[in-house]
């Protein structure tokens, strides 16, 4: 019961995604919600509340938030995050990705596959700095970490 089995993203006044950028959406949902580890820790009054989780991804007041509720539509936990730490990962990662969608269209395999490396390594430093950012609110595992950095980037992508 530590999962996530709805998510939500907040992407109302923001411009349209690109079609690479909106495929990068529904792939990272689709994933997060076949396989994700999400746990809230236990709280000062008691335990968490149990999951699984309803999660909504927004950005307000130049912050991201976390919006948790459990399947009854009770509040778990609500955390918002700085998006400074994850400004120049997201930027980084949006450059990598621009150069890999281009490189698809033109490239020998070999150069596709050394950007792709480098998308990868930029994916899981923004995937290593979420679950810092989440230390002591709620525990991910890496694939998680990086589903949800790929939802973090396209909602900062308007952001």
């Amino acid at each position: 019961m530590t999962r996530i089995t709805h998510i939500a993203l907040d992407d109302a006044n923001m411009p349209p995604p690109t079609p690479e950028i909106d495929q990068e959406r529904k792939v990272a949902m689709f994933d997060l919600l076949e396989e994700n580890s999400f746990v809230l820790p236990a709280r000062d009054k008691g335990p968490a509340p149990e999951g699984p989780y309803h999660l909504s991804l927004s950005i307000r007041d130049k912050r991201l938030v976390f919006d948790v509720q459990t399947e009854a539509a009770e509040k778990a936990a609500e955390f918002h995050l700085s998006l400074g730490p994850f400004r120049q990962v997201v930027k980084d990662y949006f450059q990598i990705c621009e150069s890999y969608f281009e490189a698809v269209k033109k490239l020998p395999p070999s150069q596709i596959e050394t950007i792709d490396m480098a998308r990868r390594g930029i994916h899981n430093e923004g995937s290593r700095v979420l679950q810092e950012r989440l230390s002591g609110k709620a525990e991910i595992d890496t694939d998680t970490a990086r589903r949800l950095f790929t939802l973090i980037c396209v909602l900062h992508f308007g952001g």
